[in-house]
């Protein structure tokens, strides 16, 4: 069973139902405990990581989530499901993370950007991917596909060879990552479409 974290912060219904569609056995958790129990977890998120943070140690999840990556289960992160995994985040202020990957979060800055008029913060809309390391979630995934971000900020890791996939927006930023049974996407899978529902599929299949 993939179990879908629910912190009070992420898009459930949109991933649960597009999990459902590749004929996956999925379902919604909420406790430390239904962490232990699922074969897999997704950990997906949208909004300010200070909250997320705090959301997931008052719930007393984040240990459990800690935990989970450690034992070898299988973990897929989402758009802010990513960025909680790192050391520290610098969106409104410094926030330590689940410290799962080393390295840091950052926002875009465009400010001395030589087309700063037209890169725009957030980045929302289709970008391309390049990948990098052979990443399994994107099996039957064609380098260069198109999938559907909505964020204004970026994962900066300290060990490049979890880089999965980049993407180019102003600058060349990291848009996957992968390290043995973690794997995570600062894009939305469940709303890219054919392409992302491969994606969900893989990792199901995994």
């Amino acid at each position: 069973m993939i179990g879908i974290i629910d912190y009070g912060m992420g898009n459930l219904h949109s991933v649960l139902k597009a999990f459902e569609h590749v004929g996956a056995d999925v379902e919604i958790i909420t406790s430390a405990a239904q962490i232990d129990a699922a074969d897999k977890i997704v950990l997906p998120g949208v909004g300010a990581f200070q909250d997320a943070i705090r959301t997931l140690h008052e719930k007393e999840l984040a240990a459990a989530i800690i935990e989970s990556v450690r034992s070898g289960k299988c973990f897929l992160g989402i758009c802010l499901g990513l960025q909680l995994l790192f050391d520290v985040s610098f969106e409104d202020g410094e926030h330590q993370g689940l410290g799962i990957i080393p390295g840091k979060v950052k926002r875009f800055d465009f400010s001395t950007h030589p087309h700063k008029d037209i890169l725009k913060i957030p980045h929302i809309g289709w970008n391309s991917l390049k990948m990098r390391n052979g990443c399994p979630l994107y099996r039957e995934v064609a380098d260069g596909s198109f999938v559907y971000f909505v964020h204004s900020y970026y994962v900066v890791p300290d060990d490049s060879s979890v880089i999965a996939t980049t993407t180019e927006h102003g600058i060349e930023f990291v848009s996957s990552i992968h390290r043995e049974n973690l794997f995570a996407t600062q894009f939305h899978p469940e709303k890219s479409q054919r392409v992302g529902l491969q994606m969900l599929a893989n990792f199901a299949s995994l």
